[in-house]
């Protein structure tokens, strides 16, 4: 039924038989390593399709070649990627809308940049590293998204070098994070403003699941959204870190549940950037 409508509203329609191929991605837990993984996958010409399901952490590709290229790229991302079943299937094939695709990106890039804007300017004004922290997070996703909208039409050659900028310059800003988190551990520094840690992180929150709704509710015919797809997500674990070491800084009156959660993120960030820098290694 699907494909007759898709015929009679004049959307061209090829059914091909290939080899269908199942991956288990246990880190992947964001639209931005979606990206990450999509930008990896980009150079191998016999992909055809790629379906993402983030709430189960699975991956669905379609491909004419052997499968070991994809899992030995998708492994370079130390993503946890494991192969599960590789069989013969059928295809159905549309044409791409790289406008919408551009589109949505452009939203959750807006979305990331104005809330790392925002995270950085009321951490430094609370003393809150965990904020400071998270808005680098957003920073973090933020790159990825650039490098998204890149890989939809621009050269492979320019999006490495700014992926290569992106993951050094992520690498740059922990670095700086995780010192000033041990400078204060060792008591200088003053204690954080708990109620803007909380309030702050609540919208953060909130952003990241909005993100994670658009990118998910695009590519499903579905019109509701499981609770799953929002909590999964380790961006929102990220919030609720910090909307708890905001709470334990009031309960305690210390500022070390603050520097955990900042040195814990920032660790995360690197982490990420390290993932960034793996994407122009050979694929």
């Amino acid at each position: 039924a699907n494909t007759w409508s898709r015929i009679l509203c004049g959307i061209e329609v090829q059914v091909e038989r290939m080899k269908r191929t199942e991956f288990k991605i246990t880190q992947m837990d964001c639209p931005s390593e979606e990206q990450m993984i999509r930008m990896k996958l980009s150079g191998i010409e016999s992909i055809r399709q790629l379906n993402f399901d983030i709430p189960n952490r699975n991956l669905e590709v379609f491909h004419e070649a052997d499968a070991e290229p994809i899992d030995t790229a998708l492994k370079q991302l130390n993503l946890g990627s494991q192969l599960v079943s590789t069989e013969e299937s059928e295809l159905e094939l549309e044409q791409q809308d790289d406008a919408k695709e551009r589109k949505l990106l452009w939203i959750v890039l807006i979305i990331n940049a104005l809330f790392f804007a925002i995270e950085m300017v009321t951490g430094i004004i609370s003393n809150s590293m965990g904020l400071v922290a998270d808005s680098l997070d957003m920073l973090a996703d933020s790159l990825v998204y650039i490098l998204a909208l890149m890989a939809v039409g621009a050269a492979v050659a320019m999006k490495n070098r700014v992926a290569k900028f992106a993951g050094y310059f992520q690498v740059t800003l922990a670095v700086i994070g995780f010192i000033e988190v041990l400078r204060r551990f060792l008591g200088f520094g003053e204690m954080p403003e708990f109620t803007t840690m909380i309030v702050v992180s609540v919208f953060a929150l909130i952003a990241n699941a909005l993100c994670l709704y658009i990118l998910q509710k695009a590519k499903s015919d579905q019109a509701h959204m499981k609770a799953s797809m929002i909590f999964t997500s380790n961006d929102i674990i990220i919030n609720s870190g910090v909307i708890i070491a905001g709470v334990l800084v009031k309960v305690f009156n210390s500022n070390y549940p603050d520097l955990l959660i900042g040195a814990i993120v920032f660790l995360i960030v690197a982490n990420g950037a390290f993932r960034i820098l793996k994407l122009d290694s050979g694929s």
